[in-house]
């Protein structure tokens, strides 16, 4: 295999380790000095159904999902069927014929048998099959024995002495069916690793949100569970004390957002985590945070509606429901990490804005952002501040005070000897409730005069490729890496692409980017091309051509680079 990267994929059935394999997978092949980037899918069940990892390991850096499979391992009877489509006749396949579905050609691929099943039995049980095939990978990619051995025994290290050494047998005996694999020429992989890869970071974008909180701030998140967003409450409680970081499962997300703007108004740092069904039980919250002008964090990792929908898969269907949620009217920012990197210093800086413009700021991820993973040097922390903007209050302390930039001093109850009174009905500067319908126009005019000066420090959109473009495509979020492979594949010098982080507001040079474009293109990962509505909202541009997928999946760069070179012929 002469790929600048191998695209690995593991399929078995829910409940069988799948990401237990990814997880020794990855971080070993990362501590041996090689690149790699790694997501899953799955199915919504305990146990039943097929879930797969892929993992792409390569001498350069690899950040985002192909369909293109060089060496499956398939642990389960009906895992190919799963991934066939994404077959090729280069596709190594490493599993046992007993295995296969009746109606698999085998002769079509290039098949390898490693009898998984009676391995695993030898040593203990079905349980030890994704160590062995872990074994097998690493040593395909000459992961030394003795880092294997080292990682095992830290991992295992609570489950006693006899745990280890079958897990032990497991992955040696998994490395030596790899090392027989390479010495007899059945399979070469020609990859050099890169030794400062072993300084970086591995994260996934779960990993990258909770840390932007913790560098944000962050002491106090309220949420209840919901995925894909669940990881992010996960994390952050585990390592709620190192950071005193309060954390409260909230019966409901009703009490959850509740919860995070009392907090707030006690001078903590709040957040909530959810996706769009739960947000959607939030919105009369959000609609008391634009009254109370509170400062909100709230994280929405999106997945496909409506109702359930698909709820362990992902889309990017919820931009339109965070831009106008919410009775009456009142600012809001919106941003959406298209990197784990941005994922981290966006969430870092949502606090900082919040408590600034005392407006809810949104982090849109989704799933495939989520629970993706690759490395990355070390963020620079140099100049991340925690930047709080509450005062101490005088006697003559107004919550509500008309200021020109509408944003009123912020003061918290106990410090100092002003009265902070708020109520969700419309108020006096004082915070208390009025019929009068001049100062109903006044407040009004006040919290909304905080978007101009929200424009003021907007993140400008990232051109990918070339200045002299004629064929402009735009995306916004996790379609970020995707977008920039699959250009660089295409190899046209005509064609640039337009990423967004923050989606609202819209950087005043958005019209300039369009109208120097004589093609425009827009992907998103929903039926109807909701970004392209806003975009046209702002700006009254029509983009021509819609590159969409709502499957539950993400975007690959095949099927990217595919459709470009239909549309642009």
């Amino acid at each position: 295999m002469q790929n600048r990267d191998i695209s690995t994929v593991l399929v078995g059935e829910a409940g069988q380790g799948i990401q237990t394999v990814e997880f020794f997978t990855t971080h070993l092949l990362k501590n041996s000095g090689y690149h790699v980037f790694a997501t899953r899918e799955f199915m919504s069940r305990i146990r039943g159904g097929f879930n797969s990892t892929e993992l792409r390991i390569g001498s350069s850096s690899v950040s985002t999902f192909v369909d293109r499979i060089d060496l499956l391992i398939p642990l389960k009877k009906g895992a190919i069927t799963h991934v066939k489509r994404r077959l090729n006749s280069d596709t190594r396949i490493l599993g046992e014929k007993e295995s296969l579905d009746e109606d698999f050609e085998i002769e079509n691929y290039k098949f390898i048998e490693i009898n998984f099943s009676k391995l695993s039995r030898e040593i203990g049980g079905a349980i030890f099959t994704n160590i062995i095939a872990s074994g097998v990978l690493c040593s395909l990619f000459k992961v030394s024995q003795e880092l294997l051995t080292e990682f095992l025994t830290k991992y295992f290290s609570k489950k006693g002495e006899e745990v280890i050494e079958q897990n032990l047998i497991a992955i040696t005996r998994g490395y030596e069916i790899g090392t027989q694999l390479l010495q007899s020429g059945e399979i070469e992989i020609a990859l050099d690793p890169d030794p400062a890869v072993k300084e970086d970071l591995f994260l996934s974008g779960v990993e990258a949100v909770g840390l932007g909180a913790i560098a944000g701030g962050c002491n106090f998140i309220s949420s209840y569970p919901m995925s894909p967003s669940t990881d992010v409450l996960v994390f952050l409680s585990q390592h709620s004390k190192d950071f005193d970081i309060i954390v409260e499962q909230a019966e409901d997300e009703i009490s959850a957002i509740n919860m995070a703007q009392g907090a707030w108004y006690a001078g903590a740092r709040g957040m909530v985590t959810t996706s769009g069904g739960g947000y959607a039980l939030m919105v009369e919250g959000l609609s008391l945070a634009g009254m109370i002008e509170s400062p909100l964090v709230i994280h929405l990792g999106q997945r496909p509606g409506p109702s359930t929908g698909l709820p362990t898969r992902t889309e990017q269907a919820d931009l339109l429901f965070t831009l106008f949620s919410g009775h009456g009217e009142f600012p809001r920012i919106i941003l959406s990490p298209g990197t784990l990197e941005d994922g981290f210093y966006l969430t870092q800086k949502a606090f900082n804005l919040a408590d600034k413009y005392q407006v809810p700021v949104f982090i849109l991820t989704d799933q495939y952002f989520l629970d993706s993973s690759y490395d990355f040097p070390y963020f620079d922390l140099s100049d991340l501040k925690v930047e709080k903007q509450f005062i101490k209050t005088s006697k003559d302390y107004k919550r509500y005070q008309i200021v020109e930039s509408g944003i009123s001093p912020r003061g918290i109850p106990g410090y100092g000897e002003g009265l902070v009174g708020l109520d969700s009905d419309e108020h006096d500067e004082e915070g208390h409730i009025i019929e009068d319908h001049d100062i109903r126009i006044e407040m009004v005019n006040k919290r909304l005069k905080k978007l101009e000066a929200i424009k003021q420090e907007i993140i400008a959109p990232e051109l990918i490729g070339t200045m002299e473009y004629s064929n402009l495509l735009v995306c916004w979020g996790s379609t970020y890496y995707p977008v920039k492979e699959a250009l660089e594949q295409l190899g046209r010098t005509d064609t640039a692409a337009l990423h967004f982080k923050q989606l609202y507001p819209l950087h005043s040079d958005t019209a300039n980017y369009l109208k120097n474009a004589k093609k425009t293109m827009v992907i998103e990962n929903n039926a109807t091309s909701q970004f392209s509505k806003l975009i046209k909202l702002q700006t009254s541009i029509e983009i021509e051509e819609h590159l969409l997928k709502y499957n539950g999946l993400p975007f690959s760069v095949e099927e990217i680079v595919s459709k470009l070179r239909e549309i642009l012929i």
